[in-house]
């Protein structure tokens, strides 16, 4: 698939089917997270991949808008490094270009995902913390579910031109 279609393509899945995703697979999603800018390529992140079913069937109690997790194969928590980043607050930004690069990685194999948002609400950043004994000094940024899709949805029309403006606002 060409990249720009892969782009515009990407939805927010949310329903899964049970069918296992091999290993290769998601090593190569997270060399592809891994190969996300960063700033002064400090690459401040890890990446925590839950399989385990009584794991991911409790995610949903401490996290409100994660039941699809419940379905999914398995889900990525990517976890931003403080004491790794270029200058206070950057490790957020270098932790979103992994999790785009990750959604659009999963997307070109067939494989459907959503990013669940952790960063900024404390009270999902320290019960996924405690439930996988992440360090004090980590941040727990996303949570991305993924598996192969049980729905497809079409792609949506998302380019607004009356938000481009062409050299002042």
């Amino acid at each position: 698939m060409e990249l720009l279609e892969l782009i515009k393509s990407r939805r927010s899945i949310r329903r899964f089917s049970p069918t296992p995703i091999a290993k290769e697979m998601v090593e190569a999603i997270l060399e592809a997270a891994m190969s996300a800018p960063s700033a002064v390529n400090k690459q401040p992140w890890h990446f925590l991949v839950i399989e385990r079913r009584d794991l991911l069937d409790r995610i949903p109690e401490i996290h409100p808008h994660a039941k699809m997790v419940k379905e999914a194969t398995l889900a990525i928590l990517v976890i931003g490094d403080p004491t790794l980043e270029h200058a206070p607050g950057y490790h957020l930004l270098d932790c979103a270009a992994a999790v785009q690069n990750a959604l659009l990685a999963a997307h070109s194999m067939g494989l459907g995902a959503v990013w669940v948002g952790v960063q900024p609400r404390p009270e999902r950043v320290e019960a996924l913390r405690k439930m996988f004994a992440v360090p004090e000094h980590l941040v727990p940024f996303a949570l991305i579910p993924m598996g192969y899709p049980a729905e497809e949805l079409p792609p949506g029309q998302r380019y607004k031109a009356e938000r481009v403006h062409w050299n002042t606002f």
